[in-house]
Parts: C-alpha cells; sequence; structure tokens
C-alpha cells in the first residue's frame, strides 16, 4: 500500500494539469497541494469515484464546494491519486453557519441516489449508525458511552422524513475563510434524512465545539429536530463505545452533548 506520506508522480501531476513539482503536503492530511489543484491518494476506489461524482453534482452558490477534477483525459482516478480544486480556508468552531452550510448542502444533494456501497460498510461509523436507528444491536461499553446510549435510547420514536444522501462528517469537512461562505471538501456519505446531516453537525458542535443548547433552539425549527438530535448524539455515542481508540476527552464532550439533547426531547 501506498505511504500515505508519498509526494504525487510528476506525471500525475501533469495528467490533471498541475505543475510537476509534486508542489506541498497540506498539514495533517496526506493530501498535496499542487497550484490550484489538491491531489489525495486513492486508498477505496469505490468511494472515491461517488465522493467526486457527488461533490460535481453540488449546486449551491452558498458553499464553496471542492469541484473534482478530471485529468487530461477524463479519468478522475490517475496512478491512484485523484484531484480535485483546491478551497482555501481552516476548520473553525462556527455553530450556525456550519449547520446552515448542511441544511444547504442537504437541498443540493436530493437528487443524488443512494450509494450502492453503503450496504458494504462494517466499519465502526456505519455500525453505529445502523444501531442508532435500531437496525442493528450490539453491546455497547458501558464506560465508553454505553451507559449514556442506553439511557437516552427509550426517547427514540418514528420519524417520518424522506431518506436522502446526507453528510455524516461534515463538521470535519468545512473550510472557513474571513467572510466567505464555507467551504466543502469531502463527503462522507450516509441514507437518512437530509436533517440529520444538520443534526450530526450540531452535536459535534456541542462535543467538541464549544457550542451550547442555544444552538440547538436556534435550529428547532428544523423538522423532526428532537428526534434527529437524539439519533445523531445516539449515533456519536455508539461509535465512541464501539472505536478502541476513542478517549476519555471525546467521552466527556459526548457527555455534554447529551445532556444538551436530553434537555430538549
Amino acid at each position: 500500500m501506498r505511504s500515505t506520506l508519498e509526494r504525487p508522480p510528476a506525471h500525475v501531476c501533469a495528467a490533471f494539469g498541475g505543475p510537476a513539482d509534486g508542489g506541498e503536503r497540506l498539514p495533517d492530511s496526506a493530501a498535496w497541494r499542487c497550484g490550484d489543484l489538491v491531489l489525495k491518494p486513492v486508498t477505496d476506489k469505490v468511494r472515491t469515484l461517488w465522493t467526486a461524482h457527488a461533490l460535481d453534482y453540488v449546486r449551491e452558490p452558498g458553499l464553496r464546494v471542492a469541484k473534482p477534477v478530471r485529468s487530461t483525459d477524463g479519468r478522475w482516478i490517475v496512478g491512484g491519486w485523484t484531484a480535485s480544486r483546491f478551497v482555501p480556508g481552516t476548520p473553525e468552531h462556527r455553530g450556525d453557519a456550519s449547520v446552515l452550510a448542511a441544511v444547504k448542502l442537504h437541498r443540493a444533494t436530493v437528487g443524488l441516489p443512494r450509494p450502492d456501497f453503503l450496504d458494504a460498510r462494517t466499519d465502526v461509523d456505519a455500525v453505529a449508525d445502523r444501531i442508532a436507528w435500531e437496525e442493528l444491536e450490539v453491546p455497547l461499553e458501558e464506560t465508553k458511552g454505553g451507559r449514556w446510549f442506553e439511557v437516552l435510547a427509550g426517547a427514540r420514536r418514528p420519524i417520518r422524513l424522506p431518506s436522502q444522501v446526507a453528510h455524516g462528517e461534515l463538521l470535519a469537512a468545512l473550510l472557513f475563510d474571513g467572510d466567505d461562505v464555507p467551504g466543502v471538501v469531502d463527503f462522507v456519505p450516509y441514507y437518512r434524512p437530509g436533517e440529520y446531516g444538520a443534526a450530526i453537525v450540531a452535536v459535534d458542535a456541542l462535543a467538541w465545539g464549544g457550542a451550547g443548547r442555544d444552538l440547538l433552539e436556534r435550529w428547532a425549527h428544523l423538522p423532526e429536530w428532537p428526534q434527529l438530535l437524539l439519533r445523531a448524539v445516539l449515533f456519536r455515542l455508539a461509535a465512541n463505545a464501539l472505536n478502541p481508540r476513542s478517549t476519555q476527552a471525546s467521552l466527556d464532550g459526548l457527555r455534554a452533548a447529551a445532556r444538551e439533547v436530553s434537555g430538549v426531547l
């Protein structure tokens, strides 16, 4: 398997129309910036191709989307690398702007078909999502989130919203650049109501972004909001309990989020 620190070869950069020197590696990332392009090593071809099509599909003036770039012969992948346009910015704790970005993104992705590869996913987050939505029962370690999951799970009620492609990690994929609109640089798909993606953003902002219950209250007009927040916090609690590398700090944040969500149920 290719090292994630490996520089993209000159012929790959040239194939996507970038400079041949391979550019510079982006901080805390396996991606490399080559001029106005970002090149990423491909670890999952099917998901990479889906992500390219999904980001290419999005048309939303309120978002700066890292549009995928085809090679000069029309391919999304060349030599184990894929390319997209560089979107400037950095991650920031902007709770309301992030929730709004989720609402706009999911308004723009209503027509995307359900990805075929979702059924085959068995990673921690995929399993945790199914547990949160009562499609799977798996024992959860009490001291890593299972106790809070058990306390909150009984409040689940049916949600009558249509499913669509929903981003499950949007907060980590958003970049802010001054007063410009948020940038979206990746897409982690699930097939749930679009507002679920916004609920995950809100829960993540509560757990690790310094947000408070007022964030939840400002978005209470979204349909089925309390129940979607509940699913989102159950999703994160289950993932924390299943992840062998989860930390006490992550659990502390989720406990805080769980308390705030329980207050709006």
